[in-house]
């Protein structure tokens, strides 16, 4: 689809992606392990309608989120549209659900007979003749060796059923392991103001093999959107896999709380959310891709959407980096190891 927001390249894979991307976990809907509670298709497609006509060029989903249903209900939203105007839709496999025990954690798999069988699971959901990006969503635990799922991935783009293939929340170790079968085109870490750790070694890594790199969680799970609070954090229903989170419990809430509310002067100079402003400072790093942005309504798009062509400058970086070190939030480098102005490749 043409789009007139900025874009960058995903590694050598031809496609150029917007800076943000629409997340399609939370419409998986209620009654799974990783739920974010019930949710209403409607409102989930209008969403991501409202997304993509806003120039929002990709969608990331997974077999996994609502046991299938997240997928479904991405092929609703797109169905009515012309091949044209279609955005890239990626998701992910390898973990395996019990439809008899909903709410049990699903398997992590990675025998290649399953990889096969999810694919073509994805495919009749998605309702697609070929994925645009296909990730194994976590390293496997049935004991099969990286090199082995990862020579699936790379047989499966040479058949045609994917077009391309990356690994999330893989090491290095593990993508050095995986590259012995074929390239990776791409990686998907966890990467936000508080969990900072991808920078020291994830994003080196895929700039030097030249992997596209795309975010999850950046504004974590909403506590860096500048509207969630603790009495929010207290109320977050049983059915919400976040009340059970430390993120989202003390010690770390108030200091996170604190980081989000700093956010706040740099969104005023910009004219937009906090919610864009922690979004935009994953983009600032050079080797993001872009960034992967849940919504569960037109209304929560339109918070992050300005992210897709914000800029950071340097003063602001410099403001969020003594916002970090003054509230202790989060793990990782506080800091931006390489300082080149802007997010690298975009045009």
């Amino acid at each position: 689809m043409t789009t007139n927001l900025p874009t960058a390249p995903l590694g050598r894979t031809g496609m150029r992606l917007t800076r943000t991307g629409f997340g399609a976990w939370a419409i998986g809907g209620g009654d799974w392990a990783f739920a974010w509670g019930n949710q209403d298709d409607a409102e989930s497609i209008g969403a991501i309608r409202h997304a993509v006509e806003s120039g929002i060029n990709w969608i990331d989903t997974a077999a996994v989120y609502g046991l299938g249903h997240s997928e479904e209900v991405v092929a609703a939203a797109l169905a009515d549209l012309p091949e044209a105007d279609r955005p890239y839709v990626f998701t992910k496999g390898g973990l395996v659900w019990d439809p008899a025990a909903r709410t049990a954690a699903p398997r992590r798999v990675g025998a290649p007979a399953s990889i096969r069988a999810e694919v073509e699971a994805s495919l009749r959901r998605l309702r697609v003749e070929r994925i645009d990006l296909y990730q194994m969503h976590w390293p496997a635990a049935d004991g099969t060796p990286v090199e082995e799922y990862w020579q699936v991935f790379t047989d499966l783009k040479r058949e045609g059923k994917i077009r391309a293939a990356g690994l999330s929340n893989h090491g290095v170790r593990q993508l050095e392991s995986a590259e012995t079968a074929g390239p990776v085109d791409a990686i998907q870490p966890p990467f936000n103001l508080i969990h900072r750790e991808t920078v020291g070694d994830l994003l080196p890594w895929a700039r030097e093999h030249e992997a596209g790199v795309i975010v999850y969680s950046p504004m974590a799970s909403g506590l860096l959107t500048g509207a969630f609070t603790a009495d929010r954090a207290a109320g977050l229903p049983r059915g919400d896999w976040r009340a059970g989170d430390p993120d989202f419990n003390e010690p770390a809430l108030s200091a996170n709380l604190a980081l989000a509310d700093a956010l706040h002067p740099v969104a005023e100079r910009h004219g937009v959310t906090p919610a864009a402003v922690a979004v935009a400072w994953t983009l600032a790093f050079p080797g993001v891709t872009g960034a992967i942005v849940g919504a569960r309504s037109p209304r929560q798009v339109d918070g992050w959407l300005p992210a897709a062509s914000l800029q950071l400058k340097d003063d602001d970086l410099s403001d969020i980096t003594a916002a970090v070190r003054a509230t202790g939030a989060g793990s990782g480098p506080r800091w931006r190891p390489w300082l080149p102005s802007g997010p690298g490749g975009v045009g």
